[in-house]
């Protein structure tokens, strides 16, 4: 009989103990688009397959600044302790009922956790100038990728922060997360798994998006499909735990 896919819950539902990284994940502005899941599944990790919430998956484009960021329960290191950052995501579940965050790529303005990440949980990490800021309720963020390419790709979004809202169990599913899961060595997948408190949300009102990234990430056309839903979020503390291997099959 198939796993099913693990209740969507706004809490953890185990801690991580040793945690590999800790960091603070801040100002998140979240875009989401609404996905045919046969588009989503050839860009999955091997034995995963798209996550959805009332038959679609989402595709995410989300600029933040990564603050604190310590290694293994050290103090956090000079030149990886605080970066902007600009990821694309999809939404995976393994064949054991874990769900988890697939990152197609993540654009980074300082180039050591660029070189670290892809070393170490080989995540897509791309170094790019960014920049991101807030002017009372307008948040901006931009960023043009330098390496590894496509060299210029890069996206901007600027949106007004709404209200606090009492997420929906669609907010849940899209912010959430508690693993992320990465195609490794050998054809291996791997899930890590995040750890982190309840997150705030706002309502947010996209006011200007000119975006190549999501398209870069194997999604042409989608930003220009519709209008996303939006969230902004002040953030929160996160763990993430060491890899693991994914059975193929349960």
């Amino acid at each position: 009989m198939p796993v099913l896919p693990a209740p969507i819950t706004a809490d953890a539902p185990a801690r991580v103990p040793r945690p590999v990284f800790q960091q603070s994940w801040t100002c998140l502005t979240w875009l989401h688009w609404p996905c045919d899941p046969g588009l989503v599944a050839p860009l999955l990790p091997p034995g995963t397959a798209p996550d959805l919430h009332l038959g679609v998956t989402w595709v995410g484009l989300i600029p933040f600044h990564l603050r604190a960021v310590s290694i293994s329960g050290t103090p956090p290191l000079p030149l990886v302790a605080s970066f902007y950052e600009t990821n694309v995501r999809l939404y995976s579940v393994g064949p054991d009922g874990r769900r988890g965050v697939v990152f197609r790529s993540l654009d980074a303005h300082r180039l050591a956790p660029v070189l670290a990440a892809r070393a170490s949980y080989k995540l897509p990490y791309m170094w790019a100038r960014m920049s991101l800021e807030r002017r009372g309720d307008v948040v901006t963020a931009a960023s043009r990728r330098r390496w590894p390419g496509p060299r210029g790709v890069g996206t901007l979004v600027r949106a007004r922060i709404g209200a606090r809202k009492v997420p929906t169990e669609l907010d849940h599913f899209l912010t959430a997360r508690w693993g992320l899961h990465v195609a490794g060595r050998g054809g291996a997948t791997m899930w890590a798994p995040v750890d982190h408190q309840p997150w705030t949300v706002h309502h947010a009102e996209l006011l200007e998006l000119d975006d190549g990234l999501v398209e870069a990430a194997g999604l042409p056309g989608l930003t220009g499909s519709g209008e996303p839903y939006a969230l902004w979020s002040p953030g929160v503390r996160v763990a993430i735990g060491p890899p693991e291997r994914v059975p193929q099959r349960i």
